[in-house]
């Protein structure tokens, strides 16, 4: 039997999304982008009193939420489904957009370099249980005008996994849908076997920036998948109670489901988000607070009431290395998704607030993320009853250990992590040089990056995608050359 947790009973998750309802119909949102607005406007919602938010009735959002997708599937960059986006279906994705990266020789955190996002996704290739790449780094070596394409260039390149990315600027997004395009070889066929899914993130509270709203509709128009990243920060940015910054969520992320509808109905669209409970002693935002955590799976249970497939940022840490911390936070919030079902669990390698990712800490969390899947497997009979004759045989024999049944379900039952997590004894792991977690991990990021196999997509599909980064470096960063990819 899969185990399930539940935070949230039917009352309160219907109490819930009803005032959230209440707030869309009464406060309503704020809106930066013309064109949306116009599109909401022209859908059925209406001005407040005083003109400046847009207020979405309750048959707008029933009309939107009827044609949302309840799940939807991802494919690599050959066209092989990955992803089955529905029902309690759990994927690990690495954490995105971090500024900064952990570098295990110096254990300084420091800026990114191309070279760096090429080691990322050389080891993302060969992560078992980390089912897709996302955007994680943002490479500092190239202008930040072009730093939205680079990211998913070198995805592409790189590594055969779908991607988890954004655009931070309208401008960036016709290019990176250009790039999926020569990689599936039409519009056509990048609808029918999406390779990538869009953040695209409103403003706390109940607002759409420009760029944000734009990203929101050029994507829906081209039936790519967005996932709506609401933010609600608890006592600062939103109520402090957890439930009143559920209704905060629920409410901005439905305005985002309503816009995408209203573009493109049937646009695929996960409920998502990355909220956190602010720790007024700091002015920090914990990503692995429990409270976050809570937040995190309660607005999970409202999307999967609500129909929809679900996603969030858990399972990361906020410490500045990989130390008890990271793992204690990270472990945790994995096992809660899991647990909860959550479609897309976005947060693998993440330290510092969503702001540096390790890749020593990734090869940790694909080892975090293997076992919480076997969580999710659950306790199920295999030719357990009866009992009796298993238990003669051990009683004859003096063991199991090549029992038949054991032989039979061994695999299937028990799940063995890699070197990365010590098992040896005492004596044995005196006999291999008493590494540490940290060396383990360093070992297995070598190990995988040099045993690295080339993405095999077409070499002049590879060629055709620098040629069209090299020519949009140039038009807008001045970059006569991209940057070496070698370390």
């Amino acid at each position: 039997m899969r185990p399930h947790l539940h935070l949230l009973n039917d009352d309160l998750i219907r109490r819930i999304v009803a005032e959230a309802r209440d707030l869309l119909a009464g406060l309503g949102v704020e809106i930066h982008n013309p064109a949306l607005r116009d599109l909401l406007l022209e859908g059925g919602a209406r001005l407040d009193r005083s003109g400046a938010r847009v207020c979405l009735p309750d048959e707008l959002v029933d009309r939107t939420l009827a044609s949302a997708p309840s799940g939807f599937a991802l494919y690599d960059v050959r066209g092989e489904r990955t992803h089955d986006l529905s029902g309690d279906n759990v994927h690990f994705t690495p954490g995105s957009a971090a500024l900064h990266l952990l570098d295990h020789e110096t254990g300084e955190i420091r800026r990114p370099t191309t070279a760096d996002y090429v080691r990322y996704a050389k080891l993302v290739s060969g992560l078992p249980h980390i089912a897709a790449q996302s955007t994680a780094l943002i490479p500092a070596d190239v202008p930040e005008s072009i730093q939205d394409v680079y990211r998913l260039y070198l995805s592409l390149l790189y590594c055969e996994k779908p991607v988890v990315t954004g655009a931070f600027t309208a401008e960036s997004f016709a290019l990176m849908k250009e790039l999926q395009v020569v990689v599936r070889g039409s519009e056509a066929a990048l609808r029918e076997r999406p390779l990538t899914i869009f953040s695209c993130c409103p403003t706390a509270p109940l607002k759409w920036s420009d760029p944000a709203a734009q990203n929101l509709i050029d994507c829906a128009r081209s039936g790519i998948p967005v996932e709506l990243i609401s933010m609600p920060l608890s006592g600062f940015l939103a109520p402090v109670t957890l439930v009143g910054s559920l209704v905060q969520h629920t409410a901005e992320t439905l305005s985002g489901l309503v816009a995408s509808q209203l573009v493109n109905p049937g646009t695929p669209v996960l409920y998502g988000g990355s909220p956190a409970a602010f720790d007024v002693r700091y002015a920090t935002t914990p990503m692995g607070a429990v409270e976050t955590q809570l937040i995190d799976c309660g607005y999970c249970e409202i999307g999967k009431h609500l129909g929809l497939p679900t996603q969030a940022y858990i399972g990361l840490s906020d410490a500045k290395a990989l130390d008890a911390q990271a793992g204690l936070e990270s472990a945790m919030g994995a096992t809660l998704a899991v647990l909860s079902g959550i479609n897309s669990i976005s947060g693998p390698g993440m330290l510092d607030f969503e702001s540096c990712q390790s890749l020593e800490k990734l090869v940790v969390d694909n080892e975090i993320a293997g076992l919480a899947l076997r969580v999710a497997a659950g306790i199920e009979p295999r030719d357990d009853f009866p009992a009796r004759p298993l238990f003669e045989e051990l009683l004859r024999e003096g063991h199991l250990l090549i029992a038949e049944h054991t032989r039979r379900h061994l695999a299937a039952e028990h799940h063995y992590p890699g070197t990365v997590l010590e098992r040896a004894n005492l004596a044995r792991w005196r006999e291999e040089g008493s590494s540490t977690l940290g060396q383990r991990a360093h070992a297995e990021v070598e190990r995988r990056v040099s045993a690295y196999a080339p993405s095999r997509l077409a070499d002049d599909l590879k060629s055709r995608l620098t040629e069209l980064m090299t020519a949009e470096a140039r038009r807008r960063a001045d970059l006569t050359a991209l940057p070496s990819r070698e370390p």
